[in-house]
């Protein structure tokens, strides 16, 4: 979270594993302009993300939201589908 307005960032991705129990990784892209050349490249990362139902699989596009920990690695949970 934003510690200087307390928000939850909301990010976009695609689900690319859906193996474990109640959670799914997600990995989100996005741009970046390289500083000297100008030019645009992807940047990508991964994260693992609650889903208490096991609704979500494999190329599902997801809104996810930052929560508390849940554990170790888990900080973000699924917000809504965008899309199969």
């Amino acid at each position: 979270m934003n510690q200087k307005d307390k928000t939850p960032r909301i990010l976009k991705g695609v689900v690319v594993s859906d193996k474990m129990r109640k959670t799914v990784v997600v990995e989100v892209v996005h741009l970046r302009k390289h500083p000297k050349y100008k030019k645009y490249f992807k940047v990508s990362k991964r994260y693992k993300v609650h889903d208490e139902q096991n609704e979500y699989h494999t190329g599902d596009k997801v809104l996810i939201r930052e929560t508390r920990p849940l554990s170790k690695d888990k900080r973000f949970k699924v917000y809504s589908r965008v899309s199969k």
